[in-house]
């Protein structure tokens, strides 16, 4: 069963900040809230937690894994970055959006699209997952809690209880944090291209 903990939203108590990263640490799943909706997230070197968090959501081997950063120097080890993509970068984080950019060597292969070679990043702006990734020392692998079916994430932590509490090792109860996935934007090509519209202004990207 799920380890449960209702943390601060605004001010999140280390001590429980330090029970989740324990759990994601030992190999564990953890349900964490962020600025667009709540996401599952596990360590980037385990491949059983990404291979579980996969069967959860009933993943297809191309889909993208993200890469949550603490911040853009973060960011910048795990993705191929030129100065035109860096002031983008800039300019958006932290906030709603996952930048799907070309790996570099630091990225484990299994979490790259095999075609691509691309990974998902993103900062998110929200306190406790930013506590987490301080705690943690290194990114969370990470996908948006939407189960197979379903049109919306999960945004009652209630809700991710009932449905997930044998599947996952600890859920953050930091409250409703929304129901919009990220917005999503491929930085591969010479110009930016909008992939998904989800929470956070687009009209950068509208043509």
């Amino acid at each position: 069963m799920a380890h449960y903990v209702s943390i601060h939203p605004k001010d999140p108590q280390p001590r429980l900040i330090g029970q989740a990263v324990a759990v994601l640490r030992e190999g564990g799943i953890v349900a964490y809230p962020t600025d667009s909706s709540y996401a599952l997230g596990c360590q980037i070197g385990n491949k059983a937690a990404q291979e579980r968090i996969r069967q959860i959501r009933r993943m297809e081997d191309s889909h993208h894994f993200t890469l949550v950063c603490q911040d853009l120097s973060e960011l910048a080890l795990y993705a191929r970055v030129d100065n035109s993509v860096f002031r983008l970068l800039r300019a958006l984080t932290p906030g709603p959006y996952t930048f799907l950019l070309k790996a570099t060597h630091e990225v484990p292969r299994r979490l790259q699209n095999p075609k691509r070679k691309t990974i998902g990043l993103r900062v998110p702006d929200h306190p406790i997952a930013k506590a987490l990734l301080i705690a943690l020392g290194e990114p969370i692998m990470s996908s948006t809690l939407i189960l197979p079916g379903a049109a919306d994430p999960l945004a009652d932590p209630y809700e991710i209880q009932e449905h997930l509490e044998n599947q996952i090792e600890c859920i953050i109860d930091g409250g409703h944090c929304g129901l919009e996935p990220t917005t999503v934007i491929d930085l591969v090509g010479e110009t930016p291209v909008l992939v998904r519209r989800g929470k956070g202004d687009t009209s950068l990207f509208d043509r």
